[in-house]
């Protein structure tokens, strides 16, 4: 029997350098700002102004009640990759790379990933579909980062 893939994903062409994108997204009190989920409500204080390997920052959140997550960098390439993850194990992950527009512009080829592989309870999450919920909010989420980078929004 195949190993189930528990990991939903989609990508976007930003024309933007990937620097400039790894920046944003680096960033998490611009999380609140692109998040395509509507969950996400503001970063909590005393938290890194930047994220780094192993560093710890705090989000409000919002599922019809309001809380509170704690998120632990657990991947970063500079420039290139970032992953973070709470208490159940699921990660964020999002992966740059270089390419270009469809007209030969230098841009970026951003992928942001759910992944709940390594979460504890995976059949709780397979069972909800809150997967296909969190890849229609990967989607939005990566339109919001395209629309705040090249139309200032």
């Amino acid at each position: 029997m195949p190993k189930r893939t528990r990991k939903v994903s989609a990508s976007r062409v930003v024309a933007a350098d990937r620097q400039t994108i790894f920046d944003l997204v680096a960033d998490p009190a611009m999380h609140a700002v692109i998040d395509g989920s509507g969950m996400v409500q503001d970063v909590q204080p005393n938290g890194p102004e930047r994220l780094y390997l192993g560093a710890k920052f705090g989000m409000s959140m919002k599922l019809g009640l309001s809380y509170k997550i704690l998120n632990t960098v657990v991947e970063f390439e500079e420039g290139r990759r970032i992953a973070w993850r709470h208490f159940h194990g699921h990660r964020w992950r999002y992966e740059l790379e270089d390419t270009t527009t469809e007209d030969g512009r230098p841009a970026t080829l951003v992928t942001e990933a759910f992944d709940w592989s390594q979460a504890l309870t995976k059949i709780g999450f397979d069972l909800t579909g809150y997967p296909r919920r969190n890849l229609q909010a990967i989607r939005k989420t990566l339109v919001r980062l395209d629309d705040h980078l090249t139309s200032g929004t």
